[in-house]
């Protein structure tokens, strides 16, 4: 039982701590949806003769029209971009990198505090996954007393559960916020196309991870339980038997010794016909007719 118990806590600390990796690095990047977006072609120049509107020589005279021949998309350049909880990064088209933009910015009024409390349940699931974390850690190296050792995995399967709801509300939160910034965000930022990005995956591999380490520590727990119980039950049954045998051995002894003694108290003689009789006293004689006569001085 040590073993399988010890099997099932190493599974449960191993769940938990890529759960805790994968949400550490989620929170952390900006790759949570990406995709492209759609901004107007610059003006060609020198050190930039592709992607742009070239007017022709004359392209510094404001007192002329330029004429531009490019219709519909291809007027335009897609710049791919992607977004995490704190910035939002795009390609620069004027030159080379990304410029990043805070997405707590770019969220629409209404859709601020929602995005913080996404934010604050994130900062929460991390936490509690690091208390439970710690928590296993202690049960599985530290705890040398099964019943401490029990009470450690309870606490930490309930922390576990824990951070697995607040990672669950806060990836639903931000996936509203985000879709909520697409339709009425900045017109510069709105996407043309995207999608969830390996960020997005990571948090929600982070959450399956979490729920099947406390699903893990709840069976270890229970089943921990269970063998107890029957392990306690099996001893109070085997000592009521055994009381019982006892009982039944002390009884035989005892009617054992008091045949013996009844035994040894009749005394076995011949009678007159050469046959064996018993008798509950020592031989003696008896007159039959000094029976009246002791029976009237009693009466006297």
């Amino acid at each position: 039982m040590k073993t399988t118990r010890k099997c099932r806590a190493l599974l449960s600390v191993g769940l938990n701590l890529v759960a805790l990796f994968f949400s550490t690095t989620a929170f952390i990047t900006t790759y949570w949806c990406e995709g492209t977006q759609r901004v107007p072609k610059p003006n060609c120049s020198k050190e930039r003769l592709h992607n742009c509107i070239n007017y022709g020589v004359n392209e510094t005279d404001q007192s002329k029209v330029h004429y531009s021949w490019e219709t519909g998309d291809d007027r335009f350049l897609f710049r791919h971009f992607h977004t995490g909880i704190w910035y939002s990064c795009e390609e620069n088209i004027n030159g080379g990198g990304e410029k990043c933009r805070s997405f707590i910015d770019l969220a629409p009024a209404s859709e601020r505090g929602v995005l913080w409390l996404s934010v604050v349940s994130e900062v929460l699931y991390i936490m509690l996954l690091v208390v439970g974390f710690s928590l296993m850690c202690l049960e599985l190296f530290h705890s040398s007393n099964v019943i401490d050792g029990l009470k450690l995995n309870a606490f930490a399967a309930v922390f576990t559960v824990l951070s697995g709801l607040l990672g669950m509300v806060a990836h639903m939160m931000y996936t509203q916020v985000f879709q909520v910034t697409v339709s009425l965000g900045p017109e510069d930022w709105r996407p043309h196309t995207w999608d969830y990005g390996w960020s997005f995956c990571l948090a929600w591999g982070s959450f399956t991870c979490c729920m099947a380490a406390s699903v893990t520590t709840l069976n270890s727990y229970t089943k921990t339980v269970i063998e107890f119980r029957h392990k306690r039950k099996m001893f109070e049954q085997g000592l009521r038997e055994e009381q019982t045998f006892i009982d039944q051995e002390a009884l035989n002894y005892f009617r054992d010794r008091s045949v013996q003694s009844i035994s040894s108290s009749v005394e076995v003689f011949p009678g007159p016909g050469g046959s064996g009789g018993k008798s509950l006293g020592p031989a003696a004689s008896v007159d039959l007719g000094e029976i009246p006569e002791s029976l009237g001085e009693e009466q006297c």
